[in-house]
């Protein structure tokens, strides 16, 4: 028999994760109404929580992201502290470290040092070779789960996160249908190629147009090193080499930036603007109709997703630990 866990009683009950945990764990601010229908949902399915055993042993499991000012990392650390709450019962600790995707042989170091002190890891990291010679050592002695951006050669346990490929073809298919049929040139903006999941999104974005908007040419890929002052330079200077430029692709942090110069040289209405993950003030600018279109691929539950598929490599939830592709959603000005 499925155990029962709060995700399912938040999908019964038609509400959010963290308002079952608010009911479930006593600390209030829920409409009785609502918080009635939880407890009912709750004991219908069959959840009892005081049935778990707190185990005795803390297990320590090290996270490594990067800074809240990026972010989806930030979403990403939201959802690992959402989880762990959640999860208190399991006696386990996450411990957050920051590191920089531009200096891959510190993120090897730190994975050195995190994992002589931790029993698990979950990392989100550039697919650079000192990286994943540094996991495979790893992963021999320790579960290790990739989240987001996987490192399929790093002998990871598990990875955590969305198709990109498929995000990019969703992405291409955005641009060339706002384009057909006169079409256009298109720029695409990542964070870092040795990324994973921008890599792939590049390439999907190449297939689709490739296979179906041939009108619609990408003729650059620039990367912004995950800074989003540089990723507005990086379209500045496109911009102004290349006015015929119709289409922007957005991988990465920086879309505030990027919207900003789109403004200060009066292309905010003629150029097709398409990013990723629906942060605040994201959806704001979407709303303004300064983006196009937002895939988000909701980082808060992969984190969370993280979280239980490193804990049943512990043992502390039952189940197997495998690999999960999780969802993404289109966004438009009209639903965000």
């Amino acid at each position: 028999m499925t155990k029962i866990t709060m995700t399912d009683v938040a999908r019964a009950a038609g509400v959010s994760l963290a308002t079952v945990d608010r009911v479930l764990n006593g600390r209030g601010g829920v409409a009785p109404g609502k918080a009635n229908r939880i407890l009912s949902e709750a004991r219908r399915l069959g959840l009892d929580r005081a049935l778990r055993q707190r185990p005795s042993r803390l297990l320590r499991v090290a996270v490594l992201i990067q800074p809240p000012s990026n972010t989806f990392h930030a979403a990403l650390a939201e959802g690992i502290a959402l989880a762990s709450r959640l999860h208190a019962d399991l006696n386990m600790q996450f411990h957050l470290r920051h590191v920089d995707p531009n200096q891959p042989d510190r993120i090897a170091t730190a994975i050195r040092e995190e994992a002589a002190r931790r029993d698990g890891m979950i990392v989100t990291a550039p697919n650079n070779p000192r990286i994943a010679a540094a996991l495979r050592k790893v992963s021999a002695h320790l579960p290790v789960v990739t989240l987001a951006d996987d490192l399929a050669t790093s002998g990871r346990h598990a990875f955590v996160g969305p198709d990109d490929r498929r995000a990019g073809r969703v992405a291409g298919e955005i641009i060339g249908r706002f384009l057909h049929p006169k079409g256009g040139r298109l720029v695409v903006i990542v964070g870092r190629r040795d990324m994973v999941g921008h890599s792939e999104r590049e390439a999907g974005c190449r297939q689709v147009l490739a296979e179906h908007y041939s009108e619609t040419v990408l003729t650059d890929v620039l990367e912004s090193g995950e800074d989003p002052d540089r990723a507005g330079a990086l379209v500045h200077h496109a911009l102004r080499t290349d006015p015929d430029i119709r289409a922007i692709y957005h991988t990465t942090a920086g879309a505030r930036a990027i919207v900003d110069v789109l403004r200060r040289l009066g292309r905010a209405r003629d150029i097709i603007f398409v990013t990723h993950e629906l942060t605040e003030h994201r959806r704001a600018l979407l709303r303004a109709r300064a983006i196009d279109a937002v895939i988000d691929q909701d980082p808060v539950r992969e984190a969370e997703l993280a979280v239980e598929t490193m804990a049943r490599l512990l043992g502390r939830l039952e189940g197997e630990a495998v690999t999960i592709l999780t969802n993404f959603h289109i966004y438009l000005a009209e639903n965000a």
